[in-house]
């Protein structure tokens, strides 16, 4: 099951059971380490989750065996997320290696350690449908999109996984922040675009803030 380019990702947030066992925890992620697989995990406020495994491999089976690992180690994974890097229609003509840092991203940035997921989809309503919209319209909107979002370079990085026909939205989005204020005015800048005010459906976020296995648990 492993991917032909680019890499799986699964978001797993999870809450402490009363079987929870640290040392099985810290295991999990270091066996998932040494199987190819990039672990990024981040404590989570509010009363949705705990904490958040971010997990990259180029094979499924290795994400699918940390899941189990965490789980038998007393993890309740009450929301997950699956989806893979891409390089979408709309960076066509991009330099190689800016289309390789989608596919194989180096994160989390240093210094950005707010961190933000939320899954989102194009509506598909009689006045508002994109995927019945010409490209060359959506690639318009995605350019003002782009725009938009390089005015945080520097304070916020985004990487956008892909999982049409892979979950129930089309998109993940993962966000690194400088501070929290900063997840809030970009994501609250990019809702005035066109692309998101006309088009754009939203899923549950959460939010926290990157740090180390070992001291989150």
């Amino acid at each position: 099951m492993r991917m032909e380019t680019g890499l799986s990702v699964v978001h797993m947030f999870g809450k402490p059971t009363s079987e929870f066992d640290r040392d099985a925890v810290l295991a999990a992620v270091t066996a998932a380490e040494s199987d190819e697989c990039q672990v990024i995990t981040a404590a989570i406020l509010g009363h949705k989750a705990d904490f958040a495994f971010m997990a990259l491999a180029p094979d499924w089976r290795t994400l699918r065996t940390l899941q189990s690992a965490l789980q038998r180690a007393g993890v309740d994974v009450v929301d997950s997320y699956v989806s893979i890097t891409e390089v979408s229609e709309y960076t066509k003509g991009m330099p190689e290696h800016m289309l390789q840092a989608r596919l194989h991203p180096q994160i989390p940035p240093e210094g950005l350690e707010a961190f933000c997921f939320y899954p989102m989809t194009k509506k598909r309503e009689a006045h508002a449908n994109w995927f019945a919209t010409p490209f060359e319209e959506r690639n318009a909107m995605m350019m003002e999109h782009g725009k938009s979002g390089r005015a945080f370079a520097g304070r916020v990085a985004q990487l956008v996984t892909g999982s049409t026909g892979l979950d129930d939205f089309e998109w993940g989005v993962t966000l690194f922040a400088a501070s929290p204020d900063v997840l809030k005015d970009v994501v609250y800048t990019l809702r005035f675009d066109k692309g998101s005010a006309l088009y754009g459906e939203f899923g549950a976020f959460y939010v926290g803030y990157i740090d180390s296995i070992d001291n989150i648990v």
